[in-house]
């Protein structure tokens, strides 16, 4: 089970962020008090995403993290409505997906729906 990913972000670009995961179904949850000056952290279904405020954020070329967006074309909408760029990509698995740009360049993929199960 995955308990959540890290995303750096300059410290200018953690709200606008924080934002767009708000957008996908995320809620602010409370950061453990020893770090919480410089992290913010928010999660959706147990599943959290803690953003790493730093000046210089890695940002990665092909790796990114996915969500599913379970509609699909509401959250997608209200994303390019709060000037998110949104790139629908080739479907797979027979299912709608596309990427996201945060502020500083990072990707997201959001999907329709799941893979199937592996067998």
């Amino acid at each position: 089970m995955l308990h959540h990913v890290s995303i750096e972000v300059r410290p200018d670009d953690a709200e606008r962020v924080l934002e767009f995961l708000a957008l996908i179904g995320f809620e602010p949850v409370d950061a453990p008090e020893a770090i919480a000056e410089y992290v913010d952290w928010v999660e959706r279904e147990g599943t959290q995403v803690h953003l790493i405020r730093t000046p210089e954020p890695a940002v990665q070329h092909l790796g990114h993290p996915a969500f599913v967006a379970p509609d699909f074309v509401a959250t997608t909408a209200a994303v390019r409505d709060a000037g998110f760029e949104f790139e629908e990509s080739r479907q797979l698995w027979g299912e709608r997906r596309g990427f996201a740009t945060l502020p500083g360049g990072q990707k997201v993929e959001l999907m329709a729906a799941s893979p199937p199960a592996a067998l």
